[in-house]
């Protein structure tokens, strides 16, 4: 009788035998119960109540891309939690910010994390920007049943694209639909004001501090006009995960440098509530 690997202390066969470079494939054949897409749902009346997060905004400048979220998860009207993290490495040369379910959206992407390690152990080289991209949308419709039932995950993708030597943002829909944005791009309830805030900011010339500087600025007026959307909250001193990737990778900016520029623009804001206006040409 043949015995128990895990008994015995051993890795089973499968983990040592030359397969797949797609972590997901491997996990599909091996234990597809862990897949979020693969477990059973029951049938379920009215909507699940569970923490959301919002809002993402990403701004893309001639050395890189910037990817920022807010703070803030509710479930209904109540914040269920005021210092979330929303923006997550994908691996040295891109990052992913949440937006939708809190719970589900991290689990997609550590999963997301372990994709791309394992491409690389495989393979030996890092995968494309444009074929992580794909791999994330592939991710996100294997949680199509759940998003029909209320779960439904929506993230932003921003990475430097070494082959192209530039920054690259992309948009999901919750069918894994997938768009690449040009500028700028926002997720979330708060998208809709994030995003006239950066079409009214954005320059194609913009400088990394300007960038930050208008995520920042961007984050500030989804707060200002959508409940669920946490602002920068400096008696908390809770302020936005803002990551910055350029050609020498992926650098998230420290709670002090965040929290300068927030002060800043609070200060600025007190003059003009309002907030900056559209250059004039």
């Amino acid at each position: 009788m043949e015995a128990n690997p895990r008994s015995t202390g051993r890795l089973p066969a499968a983990f040592l035998t030359p397969g797949s470079a797609s972590f997901m494939d491997f996990l599909s054949d091996q234990s597809p119960d862990m897949l979020p897409g693969k477990r059973s749902l029951q049938p379920l009346r009215g909507a699940i109540e569970a923490p959301h997060g919002t809002t993402i905004v990403a701004v893309s400048f001639p050395g890189g891309v910037v990817l920022a979220g807010d703070r803030r998860a509710t479930m209904g009207n109540m914040i269920t939690q005021r210092d979330i993290e929303k923006v997550f490495p994908a691996d040295e040369y891109s990052a992913v910010g949440i937006a939708g379910t809190a719970g589900l959206a991290v689990e997609m992407v550590r999963l997301f994390q372990l994709e791309l390690e394992h491409f690389e152990k495989v393979e030996g080289v890092q995968l494309s920007l444009e074929g992580k991209a794909n791999r994330l949308s592939t991710m996100i419709r294997s949680n199509l049943a759940m998003a029909m039932q209320g779960l439904a995950v929506v993230p932003l993708f921003a990475g430097w694209d070494v082959d192209r030597q530039k920054g690259r943002i992309f948009s999901y829909d919750v069918t894994g639909g997938r768009s690449e944005e040009h500028g700028y791009a926002s997720t979330g309830s708060g998208s809709i004001f994030a995003r006239g805030a950066m079409k009214k900011l954005f320059r194609e010339d913009l400088t990394e501090q300007q960038a930050t500087t208008l995520v920042i600025q961007a984050l500030y007026d989804a707060a200002d006009d959508d409940s669920a959307t946490g602002g920068p909250d400096v008696a908390r001193r809770i302020y936005p995960i803002v990551t910055v990737i350029t050609d020498e990778g992926l650098k998230k900016l420290t709670e002090a440098e965040s929290s300068e520029i927030a002060r800043s623009i609070l200060e600025r804001r007190l003059e003009q509530p309002d907030g900056p206006r559209a250059a004039l040409l």
